[in-house]
Parts: C-alpha cells; sequence; structure tokens
C-alpha cells in the first residue's frame, strides 16, 4: 500500500517541478537566464546578497532575466528601461505584491500599507496617510517636533563626547526616527533621553526586516509553507506579536482619554485613526489600524537610520567631503544655533550627500517585491501571470552605463543635476515609482537630512584610534532593507565655540 503512495509523489513532484515549468516555458518566450538545476532552479545563485549576485547575472543574461527559484517564476529587472516598463507604463498590472512567508506571519495582513493589494481599503489607508501625513502642510506643522528631537540627538551626542566615548550612528539615528515616528502617531517618546530603550524595538524591526530577506524554503515551494521547515515563521511571530502588543497598550490608553470628556484630543495621527474607526463604513478598527501603525514604524525608522549611517560611514571614509558638508553648514548657519529644517534649502551640497548616498545604499534594494496578475508582453518576452517580479535598483545606481564613475562616492554630480529620487528618473528609484511608491518618501527626505546635518554641524568626527579612513569598511548585510553588516562607531569632538548652543 504504501509504494504506491511513494509512486504517487515522485511522479508528482517530477511533474509538478521539471514537466509542467518545462511545458509552460516553451509555450511562452520567457526573457532569458540561468538554466539552473531540477526542482531548486537557481536558488543557489542568490547566495548571501542577493542583490549583488542578481547584478553580476545581469550582465550575462541581459536587464530583463527570468530565474527559476524553486516553483516559483521570478522576473528580475535591472535597468531604468525595464524598470520604467514595470513601473510606469504596466504599473496596474504590477500592483499585487508577492508576499514572504514571514510577512504572512504578521496579524492582519490584509491590513498593511505595504503589502495588501492595491483594492479599495487600500487606496483608503494611503489616502489618508498622504493626507493627514506626509502633505507638505502637514510635515510644515511639525517642523518644531522633529527639531526638539534633532536637539535631543545633539545633547546625546555631546555627553557622550564629553566623557570620551566613542557613538555608535546607527543606533543614535534609529533612537532618534524612533521617537519622531512615535510622537507623529502617538504623540509620545518611545525611547529615553538616554536613547538606552531603543534597542528592543530595534531588535524587534530588524528581525521582521532581516528576516524578510532571508532566503525561506516556503517562498520558492508554497506547498510545502505549513511545514515551516526553516522555522523561520516560529521565529518572526513573537516579534509581530511584541510590536502589536505596544501599540495595543497606546490604543487603549488613547480610548479611555478619548471617553473622558475633560481631556482635550491630541489631535495626533492616532487620533485621524480612531475617528475613522468610529465610522461604519471606513472599514478601520482597532485590528486593522495595527498593521498600518506597525508598517509606518518599521519603514520610517529602519530606512532613515539605515541612509545616515551609510552617509556618515562615506563622509568617515572621505574627510574631504565631510569638511565640505560641515564648511557649507557654519557658512550658511553659523555656530551660534543649530540646523532647522528650514535650512536645508540653503544646503546644496549636504542634500547631494543624501542623494549620492541613497544612489550607492539604497535602503530597499530589490524594491518591494511585485506580482504579475496577468500575462504581460515585454520587449518581446512574456511575463506571466502570478511570476514574482523585483527591481533592482541597487544595480541601476551602480551601472557605468548611466553614472560616471559609479561606485566612487561623488556627491557632486548631483549638484547641478535634474536628476532626483521622486520616481520620474528611473535610473535612480530608491524610493520605487509609480502608485507603490513609498508613501513616507517626504517625510523621510527630511528627517534624514536634518539628522545628518545636526550631527555633522557641531562635532568635529574622526574614526576610533587605529582605523584609517580609507580601511573603513563598506560590507552590507542584507535583508527586505539593506544596512551596514558592522556597525559604524566613530568619535567626536567639539569646538569650544559650538559649546554656546547648550
Amino acid at each position: 500500500m504504501e509504494l504506491p503512495i511513494i509512486l504517487f509523489c515522485i511522479s508528482l513532484i517530477f511533474w509538478w517541478f521539471i514537466i509542467k515549468p518545462y511545458v509552460y516555458s516553451k509555450s511562452r518566450k520567457l526573457p532569458p537566464g540561468p538554466t539552473g538545476i531540477p526542482i531548486v532552479g537557481s536558488l543557489l545563485e542568490l547566495g548571501s546578497k542577493p542583490n549583488q549576485s542578481l547584478a553580476e547575472l545581469a550582465k550575462i543574461y541581459g536587464p530583463l532575466m527570468t530565474l527559476k527559484l524553486g516553483s516559483v517564476t521570478t522576473i528580475i529587472a535591472s535597468s531604468p528601461e525595464t524598470a520604467k516598463e514595470i513601473l510606469q507604463k504596466h504599473d496596474k498590472t504590477f500592483s499585487a505584491r508577492t508576499v514572504p512567508h514571514v510577512v504572512a506571519s504578521q496579524p492582519n495582513l490584509e491590513a498593511t500599507l505595504a503589502w495588501a493589494p492595491a483594492d479599495n481599503m487600500w487606496r483608503n489607508k494611503r489616502k489618508i496617510c498622504n493626507t493627514q501625513l506626509f502633505t507638505n502642510q502637514r510635515l510644515d506643522s511639525l517642523q518644531e517636533l522633529r527639531h526638539q528631537k534633532a536637539e535631543q540627538l545633539v545633547s546625546h551626542i555631546r555627553k557622550l563626547c564629553e566623557s570620551g566615548s566613542a557613538v555608535d550612528i546607527g543606533h543614535v539615528a534609529f533612537a532618534m526616527t524612533l521617537n519622531l515616528i512615535s510622537n507623529t502617531i502617538f504623540s509620545i517618546d518611545m525611547v529615553d533621553p538616554e536613547f538606552e530603550t531603543a534597542q528592543e524595538f530595534k531588535d524587534l524591526v530588524w528581525t521582521i526586516n532581516e528576516d524578510a530577506g532571508k532566503p525561506n524554503l516556503s517562498d520558492y515551494f508554497p506547498v510545502l509553507r505549513w511545514l515551516d521547515l526553516q522555522g523561520v515563521k516560529r521565529h518572526i511571530t513573537p516579534a509581530y506579536l511584541r510590536l502589536h502588543e505596544i501599540f495595543e497598550q497606546e490604543i487603549e490608553k488613547r480610548l479611555e482619554s478619548r471617553s473622558n470628556s475633560g481631556m482635550k484630543k491630541k489631535e495626533d495621527f492616532l487620533d485621524v485613526l480612531l475617528d475613522e474607526c468610529e465610522d461604519e463604513g471606513s472599514g478601520f478598527d482597532r485590528k486593522t489600524i495595527k498593521p498600518l501603525i506597525l508598517d509606518l514604524f518599521i519603514a520610517g525608522s529602519d530606512t532613515s537610520a539605515i541612509t545616515t549611517e551609510w552617509a556618515m560611514a562615506e563622509l568617515l571614509r572621505k574627510p574631504q567631503e565631510l569638511n565640505k558638508v560641515r564648511q557649507e553648514i557654519i557658512e550658511q548657519i553659523g555656530s551660534e544655533r543649530l540646523v532647522k529644517e528650514s535650512d536645508i534649502d540653503k544646503l546644496p551640497y549636504l542634500q547631494a550627500v543624501v542623494k549620492e548616498t541613497l544612489r550607492l545604499h539604497p535602503a530597499v534594494p530589490l524594491l518591494v517585491p511585485r506580482k504579475a496578475l496577468s500575462d504581460t508582453e515585454m520587449f518581446g518576452y512574456t511575463l506571466p501571470k502570478n511570476s514574482q517580479v523585483f527591481v533592482n535598483v541597487w544595480s541601476m545606481g551602480r551601472d557605468p552605463k548611466y553614472w560616471e564613475k559609479p561606485l566612487e562616492f561623488l556627491p557632486e554630480r548631483f549638484i547641478k543635476s535634474s536628476v532626483d529620487y521622486k520616481g520620474r528618473d528611473f535610473e535612480y528609484i530608491p524610493f520605487g515609482a509609480g502608485r507603490r511608491i513609498c508613501p513616507g518618501m517626504p517625510l523621510a527626505i527630511r528627517m534624514v537630512n536634518l539628522m545628518l546635518a545636526s550631527i555633522v554641524q557641531p562635532f568635529n568626527w574622526k574614526l576610533p584610534k587605529g582605523m584609517a579612513p580609507e580601511n573603513l569598511d563598506t560590507v552590507e548585510q542584507y535583508g527586505l532593507t539593506l544596512r551596514k553588516a558592522i556597525p559604524l562607531v566613530a568619535i567626536p569632538s567639539m569646538e569650544e565655540n559650538y559649546k554656546v548652543m547648550f
């Protein structure tokens, strides 16, 4: 009795992983790509840094490439032309998401902004974010809050400076952005003034982003998802539940204060969401607003901190560039007060540094994966329905066809350039493009520019004793986001004339 079952299973596997893909590929002209091996396809070619591996494969097979990753047909776009076709011309067709198994482990996935299908509910959430969080008017109204958090950051670094301690740039940048977002949503600091309590939140966020970027058999062989062979779901679920628990506590506190007629509304984003919950036709309730809040925290805190850390790493590798940024700030702002957001337009070189950092180190190197809703003809090839699609913005930002000296950190390239990150120049789309472009881009740019200016203005920075600038590593640690593998640690000192700020 057992032998027929075993033979049936073997036949089913042979059909599903070998015969069916072969027949299908012959009936459709897929973009070129490596042949792969039976069952696993090209999985072994991804390595620990898929953004780099896929960039090398694109040199062989071209800017539109097909990989068979297990049983999943995957399309890789690695040029501005292919990215424009997918993210602009066929934007609606590729508006769906391929959801990694670890991401699907979170409660109420369908209520997220990043991963939910682009349906009416998703459009409603995006509209609320765009009108209540990310308009210029709303961002301008919260400038003073960002100034306060920048002052707290500088004050914290000053204390470390006085004690002769080194600064973990990524850690303090994460703590500041976390407090900015928590104040914008909840009107509270989630991190204490000494930034010591940021570690738990940072660990939770990176657990999610790192696991979401790891190769997972459950993603490449969906039929095996229920087994969770690598235990990734079991590893990540507690992180999601802990974050939901934190948000639930804040929601409960707010509901209690709203029920007290003598309490004035805080008019922050949580109040906006709770007002929506009171509208029966809105589709919002306590369960569905937590995934949206989670998206804002994860996307906002991690990516902005990563970009700030990479910017400082590149500046410390090139001290002359760091001096240019600081000199520009001194000439335009002086040393009697800290930089304000309204000053940033006077600092074109600082802005160019941020742009150049996003070119070399896009926070989400392959963007968030998309999925084809139907067969689509493109450049003489067929991109099949349900295939997952990645856009390798990391590769595009380092392509010598579009960038002079692409591997060098040269902020000057953006001084007189019209190329921008807003989704129109497809050789440079660190925030994506089309209907699923990152909605938090306006806030992220403001935060990173202000944060970088605030830590450069009052301090002289140097690397730890014995480390030469040219030896500072730029090794990446791949996840859904791309952070620096070895945290950047630097030593600040302060000139006497800057102490008047305090």
